[in-house]
């Protein structure tokens, strides 16, 4: 109910079907998983908005309230605004002064539009180094043209951060390749999965998909930033424990807000804020960009 964004994995190698049974290649068509998830969180959307619906249909009338205000009102465990709300009625050229008139067609596209703006999804599509996953990747982006879909090998994700942990390769979660350190120390099953993960997954794909697909559901669906505390050496909270040195931001993040995160007697006690870059002093109301490098200045 809380997620901001949803991240549906399906095994795009059709190896796995709608019981969770392991089966053959290509033996399961993962379409119908994208179209279940879906119906599924439009039905529950609906079963929200329909609870009750008539009795509170009437009173917004007989009260002459604004559908969108009560609607979003009642909506806003999902994280539905009341602008949503307007706009959903609006592109469905619903009456809002007349909601009791809406039929039950009404209510579950009101449903799928907010469903889509409150809960935006990424789909991972895992397992393509399976033998047909890719021409199922390939159907899949032509049927379901308006999702985001992305290549994924969780599998081959976790075998490269074992071989880093075990400092056998040097690797950087989400780069295109890696860099062999201790071959010698690598038996022949490992060399054999290593170049197997480098030929058919880094090569063909560019990454594993994996941090790929972390990164597009934060930095563009949520549109959230990253940015950098200046001095951050000289940041401790109260208990003298150092603050963590990069922090993610909602869009139209202000110096004032990233103060406040950093810590609340920074936020009560601001005074301004340097870009360290370009050593600028800004004011709270200084909208943030991703990547700044900011330096609050607060009073003691």
């Amino acid at each position: 109910r809380q997620a901001d964004v949803l991240i549906h994995v399906i095994d795009v190698a059709g190896t796995t079907n709608e019981k969770g049974e392991s089966i053959n290649p290509g033996e399961y068509d993962p379409a119908n998983d994208v179209k279940f998830l879906e119906v599924e969180l439009d039905m529950w959307y609906l079963g929200i908005l329909k609870k009750g619906w008539e009795k509170f249909a009437r009173t917004v009338m007989q009260e002459k309230r604004e559908i969108h205000l009560a609607l979003g009102k009642q909506l806003s465990g999902l994280k539905v605004t009341e602008d949503m709300v307007g706009d959903a009625i609006k592109e469905l050229g619903l009456d809002k002064d007349k909601p009791s008139a809406w039929e039950e067609d009404d209510l579950k596209r009101i449903a799928t539009i907010l469903r889509k703006k409150t809960k935006p999804m990424i789909i991972a599509c895992n397992k393509i180094d399976v033998p047909g996953a890719k021409d199922n990747y390939e159907k899949l982006k032509l049927e379901f043209t308006d999702h985001t879909f992305i290549a994924c090998s969780a599998e081959s994700e976790l075998a490269l951060r074992e071989a880093a942990k075990a400092e056998l390769i040097e690797y950087v979660p989400g780069e295109e390749t890696f860099l062999n350190l201790n071959e010698e120390k690598m038996n022949e099953k490992q060399k054999a999965a290593l170049n197997f993960i480098r030929e058919n997954i880094l090569e063909k794909f560019g990454t594993t998909g994996v941090q790929q697909t972390l990164d597009k559901a934060v930095f563009e669906l949520l549109e959230y930033i990253a940015i950098f505390p200046g001095g951050v050496s000289k940041l401790e909270d109260s208990e003298g424990r150092c603050l963590p040195d990069c922090f993610l931001m909602p869009p139209k993040t202000t110096a004032l807000d990233f103060a406040y995160k950093l810590h609340t007697d920074f936020g009560k006690k601001f005074i301004c804020a340097k870009d360290v870059r370009t050593k600028m002093t800004v004011g709270k109301e200084h909208l943030l960009k991703h990547l700044d490098i900011v330096e609050i200045v607060a009073g003691k």
